[in-house]
């Protein structure tokens, strides 16, 4: 069922309403009720809107949830711009490393399972030894300071970012070496991957219009057709077709195709305790301690900072020139919001040692219209 905005003039905005395409409120079945439009969710979608167009966003798929509820989800501009497809929260997306908060439910089952453990030296799985020597002499940001003799580096490490130096004594982002995670957890579980993030994640939480996909393991044919492709914006400022992200192993760090409705299940799913135990979400969650004293601004798949009263738990993905979405949750306050777009313009450069997510402008602007900050 589709209905939809409508939405009254709201102060500045109102001239807005005349020259842009709103996309439209997707009312989805079970487990979703129908979202009730308020005068909040209204001003917050006129806003979003704004932003879209300000950052020459194709097309932008967006949900808010609210203490277990879906209060807003919608789509904004076009999934596909050349061909004037209207962009839903039902539209498929690749959510790049929005992808590691599920890939570190999957692995966190499995250590709730016994088959993996978090602290013990993941070579004794895997060929990381010979992968990290080899790694670390690459000219790859990735690869600076990524020390290998002795391999000490286990799990954690990895789904932590804290495989740099001396391994659990600093953060720094690393997705290759967070890719890195899925083959131990291969070894020791003997399913691929994608498979386990199947099993444990997608079909659990009724992820129906999500699958992964790598290079061995192409989408399947209905996804693939409602899939939003990757736009970029060219030397002269126009809107154009961007070529896909090149095709990936089956490792933890990106491979899914989502909607924000989907992504809303996931969120649900996973603070019900239907995925994870709450001891094993709560480890996720947590700011992982470094050897010298001090915390790390990540847990196992997530961002985790302070922010004026505030812990924000969060997560954004990028693929250059195609993709970026931002995954963000006020756990003190019952609230999500759940963005994906097909172009870049979503992300805003977030460093590699920290977490910085009130630097994002659709981060900005939900803080302050849900949370008054």
């Amino acid at each position: 069922m589709v209905i939809p905005i409508m939405l009254p003039a709201v102060g500045r905005f109102c001239r807005l309403l005349a020259t842009v395409f709103l996309g439209s409120l997707i009312v989805a079945t079970a487990p979703f009720a129908e979202p009730a439009q308020t005068p909040a969710t209204t001003d917050f979608l006129l806003r979003v809107e704004a932003l879209r167009q300000e950052h020459r966003i194709p097309g932008l798929s967006l949900a808010v949830v609210k203490d277990q509820s879906l209060l807003l989800a919608a789509g904004l501009g076009w999934a596909d711009f050349e061909n004037r497809v209207a962009a839903t929260a039902s539209t498929p997306y690749n959510i790049a490393s929005v992808t590691k908060p599920i890939s570190g439910v999957a692995i966190m089952k499995l250590v709730e399972d016994g088959l993996v453990e978090l602290d013990r030296p993941i070579g004794e799985y895997s060929r990381w030894s010979e992968f990290c020597a080899s790694f670390s002499q690459q000219p790859s940001v990735f690869a600076r300071d990524l020390q290998c003799d002795p391999a000490s580096h286990t799990l954690r490490h990895l789904l932590s970012h804290t495989a740099a130096g001396v391994p659990g004594s600093a953060f720094s982002y690393n997705p290759v070496v967070f890719s890195w995670a899925s083959r131990p957890v291969m070894a020791a579980a003997g399913k691929p991957f994608s498979t386990l993030v199947a099993d444990l994640v997608l079909r659990p939480a009724a992820m129906l219009d999500s699958a992964r996909q790598h290079r061995a393991l192409p989408l399947a044919e209905h996804l693939a057709q409602k899939l939003a492709p990757p736009h970029r914006i060219d030397e002269t400022g126009q809107i154009i077709p961007a070529d896909p992200p090149p095709p990936q192993g089956d490792g933890a760090a990106g491979g899914i195709i989502a909607t924000v409705l989907d992504l809303a299940r996931f969120d649900m799913a996973l603070d019900r305790g239907e995925l994870i135990s709450d001891r094993s979400r709560a480890a996720m969650l947590q700011p992982t301690p470094l050897n010298g004293g001090g915390t790390a601004p990540y847990g196992m798949g997530w961002y985790v900072q302070d922010y004026e009263e505030l812990q924000l738990i969060w997560h954004a993905g990028w693929w250059d020139q195609a993709y970026s979405a931002l995954y963000l949750k006020i756990p003190s306050m019952g609230l999500t919001m759940i963005a994906l777009a097909n172009s870049e313009g979503l992300y805003w450069g977030n460093p590699l040692d920290r977490a910085e997510v009130q630097n994002a402008p659709l981060a900005r602007l939900f803080l302050a219209s849900f949370v008054g900050k």
